[in-house]
């Protein structure tokens, strides 16, 4: 199984260095120089790790196939991605998931009503993000915090939300706005 170890960001330099958006908490054990890394989603190919280091809490990486800043500035965005074992996926942490483990969750409210299901997780700036796919065929951007999503049970195929008023797209046509308006915003059309 494939999974994604980091994202590869800005150029850094004029010789082809770039920061990486690690999602590992092993960079020096995934990332190894001479280590040939998978790519995607729509990646290059593979890439060989050149020179890494870091700086000021940053990782940086050079690949052999990117000699150059605009090599590099091509690259931005590509995943890196390893190969581990089905079986290496387990955690000892009980507050870290995998993607592919989230991905198909029912999504339930706090009281019970089923909102959808979640689809995928993004990695936003300031948190990652469940990405719910709502009975209507919305698809709704879940801040991925405790007070939020309270509780993510994968043997039990759900997690469970506790979102704020307004945060779902089925929220819409419920949102009182004002004393005087309820439902959806207009469309703007001036009609």
């Amino acid at each position: 199984m494939l999974l994604t170890v980091a994202r590869i960001g800005r150029a850094h330099g004029l010789r082809g260095e770039v920061a990486l958006d690690l999602r590992t908490d092993d960079p020096a054990g995934r990332l190894p120089v001479g280590a040939v890394l998978p790519t995607g989603p729509h990646g290059p190919g593979s890439l060989t790790v050149e020179r890494t280091r870091e700086a000021q809490g940053r990782w940086y990486v050079t690949f052999a196939e990117a000699a150059d800043r605009t090599a590099a500035e091509a690259l931005r965005g590509v995943e890196l991605l390893v190969e581990v074992a089905e079986d290496d996926t387990t955690d000892d942490d009980e507050d870290a998931w995998y993607p592919h483990e989230l991905a198909g969750l029912r999504a339930e409210h706090v009281d019970g009503r089923v909102l959808g299901e979640v689809v995928g997780l993004e990695h936003l700036p300031a948190h990652d993000a469940l990405v719910v796919r709502e009975p209507d065929g919305a698809r709704t951007l879940v801040p991925f915090v405790r007070a939020i999503v309270p509780v993510v049970d994968v043997p039990g195929g759900r997690v469970v939300l506790d979102p704020p008023g307004g945060l779902l797209a089925a929220d819409a046509a419920n949102l009182v706005v004002s004393d005087e308006t309820t439902g959806a915003a207009p469309s703007g059309d001036g009609d």
